[in-house]
Formats: structure tokens, sequence, C-alpha cells
């Protein structure tokens, strides 16, 4: 499929100035949403002119159809226009650029062309996870440079070569020369790409390191800020270094609702002891049918052959499979021939009940959590069960301010639950 921009093609970062063609498509919502200076809305991926393996990286990740923001968003980057966008935390924000990054890479050219910018740790490694999930069909290369993680291996990843790199401030200095480390191990020519992403946080906290980065990127780079709030410091950035930006600003009104879904949590501090404890659940609660979410192919493969080994009849279902394959693996599920589904965030996009929905990873972002625990069967009394590691807890915080909800350790009566 024909994308917006030509592999390798800078042409779209010295246009910042062209007319936008007009709207393909406005969408239901737009009197509900607050959005200016770009006006142009996309209904669905299909019609964006992503390339093949971009669009089977989002539906492979859950996507249905575009939030608000990624209708809006995913091709003025696309574009290689500078893009500022804004809007509430778990709209799809990071999905938005990460997907414009996706499709403006060349892949035939194994150098760092984008560069992502995040003010924590956690924040680059979600936004990693996100960026491999969409890039998996891709062959993306990517790379979290973080703190609290190896120099000398960041240093020996990049100079191996990757296509995207996500760092805090300090670590993407240290990759460019800039630091008290003084030597370069990530080459600025081949950049094309540099976005803030939480760019308020990043802001107050990374000032002058995000002018001393600013500095060494090339002239003509595109450049993308992305935040929940644009503070008149913070948008002092679009005067400085970005060329006639397009801004995307989106309220969103009414948050989505887990309403008649009975939630909880079981504290697994390591992921080691996820399957000890899963098979546990099996063995002392009555449970009829499960859907059981993980992150990762590999994963459905390793989990689905481990309850085999201790005879649970299993069905498992990824990305990799075709239609047919699909179909075949939901009729044994739905019949009860196999009374565990363990997936990928796929079976979000597929109609499918359990009276149990277990998240044994949890998903990259809050609004995919919803997608997953909706599986369960409402009227059946549906239930979600989370497990939660010491690196899931700030995630699980994330969901639960987004959702407005409360949700408790699962308690000793479980079994009356389900």
């Amino acid at each position: 499929m024909a994308g917006l921009v030509p592999e390798g093609s800078q042409s779209g970062a010295k246009k910042h100035g062209s007319k936008m063609q007009e709207p393909l498509h406005q969408g239901p919502d737009e009197s509900e949403e607050d959005f200016t200076s770009y006006g142009e809305v996309c209904g669905s991926f299909d019609a964006m002119g992503l390339h093949e393996n971009l669009l089977r990286g989002l539906y492979a990740h859950g996507f249905k159809e575009p939030y608000a923001v990624q209708q809006r968003g995913i091709i003025p980057f696309c574009r290689g226009l500078d893009v500022v966008q804004q809007a509430p935390s778990g709209t799809g924000k990071t999905a938005t650029f990460c997907s414009g990054i996706l499709q403006r890479l060349d892949y035939g050219l194994v150098e760092c062309q984008a560069i992502v910018l995040v003010p924590t740790r956690e924040d680059g490694q979600r936004a990693e996870k996100i960026l491999r999930a969409l890039g998996d069909y891709s062959g993306v290369k990517v790379h979290a440079c973080v703190g609290g993680t190896s120099v000398r291996t960041d240093r020996r990843i990049v100079e191996t070569g990757i296509h995207v790199i996500i760092g805090t401030p300090g670590r993407i200095l240290d990759m460019l020369g800039l630091s008290k480390l003084r030597r370069q191990f990530l080459r600025p020519e081949f950049l094309k790409m540099f976005v803030v992403d939480d760019t308020d946080e990043v802001y107050s906290r990374f000032k002058k390191e995000i002018y001393d980065i600013f500095k060494f990127l090339p002239s003509e780079i595109q450049v993308g800020i992305s935040s929940t709030t644009m503070p008149p410091e913070v948008l002092a950035i679009t005067d400085k270094f970005m060329k006639t930006p397009v801004r995307i600003h989106v309220k969103r009104k009414e948050r989505p609702t887990l309403d008649g879904i009975k939630q909880f949590t079981v504290d697994v501090e390591k992921e080691d002891w996820k399957l000890e404890t899963l098979l546990d659940m099996y063995e002392t609660l009555p449970i009829t049918t499960s859907v059981v979410f993980v992150n990762t192919r590999c994963k459905v493969d390793w989990l689905t052959n481990n309850l085999r080994e201790k005879d649970h009849t299993v069905a498992a279902m990824h990305g990799d499979m075709d239609q047919k394959a699909r179909d075949i693996i939901m009729r044994e599920f739905r019949s009860g021939s196999a009374r565990v589904l363990i997936t990928t965030d796929l079976a979000c996009a597929i109609d499918v009940r359990s009276a149990l929905v277990i998240n044994y990873d949890m998903p990259n972002k809050p609004e995919n959590y919803l997608h997953r625990v909706g599986r369960s069967d409402v009227s059946r009394k549906g239930v979600a069960i989370n497990f939660v590691t010491r690196d899931d807890e700030r995630l699980m915080q994330d969901i639960q301010r987004f959702y407005n909800v409360t949700i408790e350790e699962l308690p000793a009566n479980a079994a009356d639950l389900l």
C-alpha cells in the first residue's frame, strides 16, 4: 500500500507552510472536540495511506479504529509536518506519534532516524513497548536509553544500529556526546524526526537539556511535541525550534466506563511467579471459561504450552495467524471444547465473551484496559483479574485514575464471584 511520505524522504519537513488538502472524513464527534489549526479528520486507519505492515501492527495491538487525536494527528506526522499535540492522558497520543515515526522510517537504513524524548525511565520503557508493538511487522529496531540501565549496553546497541532511540534527556546527551562522556555514539546526520513526549513534564525538569539537544539537531528535522497541558513556557519551544507547526488539540468530555465489571488485582511481585499463580487459580476457583491476555506472540506460545502440559484445554490466538485459523480457534472456544483462550490484544477486536478475563500481562496503555476487560460477560457476573508486578504498579495507578475506579485485591471468597 502506498504511503503518504516516501521512505527516506525529507520533503515533508520542508513544506510546513503548504496548504492542507481537503479533509478525507469529518468525524461524527467533531462538535464535541476542541481542536484547532489542523482540520483534517480521518475516521479509519485504512484511509490514512499507511504502510501495510504498520496497519497490521495497529490492528494486532488492539486498535479497531483511530481515537480522536489519532484521527487528526497521524496524517500530519506522516507528512513530515511539525506538530503540537495536546490531549488528555490515555487518549492515544503516544501511538499517534509512534505511527508517524514508523511510517516515515527508511527501514533499509539501519541508522538512528528518530529520537523520542521522555521525562522518566518508566515513560521510556512504556513508549518503547508501544513502538515495538506497532512496528512488530515492519522490522523496526528501537532501543530505550534511560536512567538505571547500563550506559555501556546503550552504547553497544546504538553503535550496532537502530532506527529509533527513546530516552531521558541525560542519557540522550550521553549518546550525542554532549555530556561528560564526550564521545559521540549517536550520529545526528541521519535524524529526521524529534519528538518530546509529556513535554510539560520534560520542560519543567530538563529545560536546559532540551535546549542543548535542540541546538545539536539538523536544521531541517521534523519536530513534534506531545502533552496533556501546554503552558506558555512550553509553547515557547514552537517559536524557537518549530517551523509553522500545526496544532492538534483534543478535549475529551466523557471517559469510558467499566460499569458492571468486577475488577481485582493479584500481587505477584515478579514475572516468574505469574505461571504458578495462574495454575493455582485454575485449581482453586470454579472457572468455566477464561480469556487470558498477554503482550507478545512469543508469550502466547509459551503460556499455551505450559498450560497444555498441565492438561488444560487451551486455544491460542495472535496476529500472525490468518483469518481462517482465527475462525477455527474462536469456534473451539465458543463451543467449549477449549476453556481457555490465550491471546494478545487482537481479541479486543473480536466479539468474544467469557465469565473471566485475566490480564496475565498488563496492557501497554490505559485505554486498552477497557478493550480487554470488556470481553468479560457482564450478564454472567463479568470478572477481570489483573496480575500486577512491581513494574506494573504505576500503570495500575494510571488505569484507576483514567477510569475513576478503585481496583481492590482479589478477596479470599473469590470463588463466590465466579
